[in-house]
This record gives C-alpha cells, structure tokens and sequence, in this order.
C-alpha cells in the first residue's frame, strides 16, 4: 500500500441478514431520506411564519406525497441511469433494466422523477405545483447525504488518483492504488452543507415566492456536484466526454459536469421569475397586495 493513503474501513454492504432476507445500507439510506424529508417537511407545512397568503399542503397531505415522490426517485433514477450512462448495455440486454440489485442510479434521473411526482401530486391536490418543489427543495439533501454515505460503505463511485493527498483511500473495487473519497466529498457538500443552506434560505425567505427556493436549490446542487466532478473518477463506459482528466484538477468534462448546465440554468431562472413575482399566483399576489396594505394602514 502507498505511504500517503488510507485502508478501507471493511464495512459489509449488508447492514441486517436474517436468513435469506438481507438489507444493504444503500436501502436504508433511501429509507432515512424519505423518513428524514417526512418529518422536516411536516415541520415546515404546520410553521405558519413560513407562509404568509400562500395556500400550503396540510400534514396528511405530506404523508400521502412521500409514497410519490419514492416512486419517482426509484423510477427516475433508473431510467436516468439507463439513458444517460449506459444505454448501449441495456439495449443489448433489456431484462438488466429490472435488475436494480445489480447498481445504476442516476441523481439527475431521479431528480427529474420527483418533480414529475410533486406536480402530479400538487393537480391531484390543488396545489401549486412550485410550493411543493419547494419544500422538496429544503429537504432533499437530507436524502443526498445518507445516499452519498451509502456509496461510500459500498465502495463505490470513488474519487480519481490522488497519490499525494494524505486521506486518501485505497478502494476494494478501486485498484491499489489510492484515490480521493469523493463520495465523502459530496456528502458533505450536496448534503450536509446544502442542507445548511437550504434551511437558512426557508428562515429567511419562507415560502411566500414559490419557485425561489427550487431554484437555490437547483442552482446550489449543479455548482456543488460540478465541483465534486473534478474529484470523481468518470463512470468506465463514459470517461471523459471532452477534454483529458489527468489528476484531480487536469479538467476534462463528465457526464456528472454536463447534466449540472441546465439544471444550473433552470435554477437561475426560477430564482429571478420567483424573486420579481411572476411564479405567484394571481389570487396571492392581490391578497398579498391587501394584506401589506392593512399593515400600511394599521402603522398610520
């Protein structure tokens, strides 16, 4: 093993066995993502200082909406992976799409599943579909984090060649030599610090200018997971789409750097449309109008 790197914490990928049934740590992270957005999301729905005139879901509608949105995820992020990332494989071998046990997940996949699932959700509620994004928004890093652990425990999705960097880690699966544990890397920057920002972001702002906190969010996950890129080894059937990766800062473009522009685009917008008032619905806009009018008045 080389001087500056780090063993591998030998850590079974399969967390409890109980005669043939096993669950893996990757599950119970989607698990404790979901549980961990349930409870934050109720939290934020029943806090009336959040939201103003804003017609808001009620705590049973959030119960209903998790069973959605991990449909979408699920879905989403297969598919994603499926077309995104190795989309000649199953072409030649269609039945491995079913194989999930095998790995292949797409965040951008998944990602695109849960808004399809928010919006759904929010017609068959009467809901506006950009107050649920963004509360979905505020609590999806919690997801990113334990997921990004998870990957971590697997030893999968590792970082590039780092022979110089003191923490580095020789991965099972990752050759012998050592590498950047990139998956840590974004957990702590989709996640953790994200989650940081996001709730900042809900004290501050609330809900009251649906779509604003979608597109920090959307904005602040392409700028971090683009930064995390310059550190994590390309999938081997991609490599580097443009340019040549040679060391954790030699540039190169991934499949990860490419997906990250248009969401980074979409987040730009919908922070502007958001912040200038175009995202409100016409019936808040004027109640909000009255409302700040009644104060005006009560201070004179």
């Amino acid at each position: 093993m080389p001087i500056l790197a780090l063993p591998f914490p030998a850590i079974d990928p399969v967390a409890i066995a109980i005669g043939p049934i096993t669950i893996k740590w990757y599950a119970l992270a989607y698990i404790a993502g979901l549980i961990g957005g349930w409870y934050y999301a109720r939290r934020l729905v029943m806090a009336d200082r959040l939201w103003g005139v804003v017609k808001r879901p009620v705590p049973t509608d959030i119960d209903d909406l998790v069973v959605w949105v991990a449909l979408g995820v699920v879905l989403g992020g297969r598919i994603g992976y499926v077309l995104f990332y190795n989309l000649p494989m199953y072409i030649a071998d269609p039945i491995e799409i079913l194989a999930i046990r095998n790995g292949g997940m797409s965040f951008h996949g998944g990602f695109l599943g849960a808004i399809l699932a928010f919006l759904l959700f929010a017609r068959s509620r009467g809901l506006n579909g950009y107050t649920l994004l963004d509360i979905g928004a505020v609590v999806v890093p919690i997801g990113l984090f334990f997921g990004r652990i998870a990957n971590f425990v697997n030893g999968e999705l590792w970082g590039r060649v780092a022979p110089d960097f003191p923490y580095a880690i020789v991965f099972p699966t990752g050759g012998p030599v050592p590498r950047h544990p990139s998956q840590l890397y974004e957990a702590a920057t989709e996640g953790l610090l994200l989650f940081i920002v996001m709730a900042v972001c809900a004290r501050r702002f609330g809900f009251r200018k649906p779509g604003l906190l979608g597109g920090i969010f959307v904005l602040g996950y392409a700028l971090a997971r683009t930064g995390c890129e310059f550190f994590r080894e390309p999938d081997a059937q991609l490599g580097f789409l443009f340019g040549d990766g040679v060391g954790p800062m030699g540039g190169g473009v991934t499949m990860g750097m490419l997906l990250c522009v248009p969401m980074a685009l979409v987040g730009l917008t919908y922070i502007v449309l958001a912040a200038t008032g175009r995202t409100r619905p016409k019936r808040t806009a004027e109640a909000e109008a009255t409302e700040e009018a009644q104060a005006a008045r009560a201070k004179a």
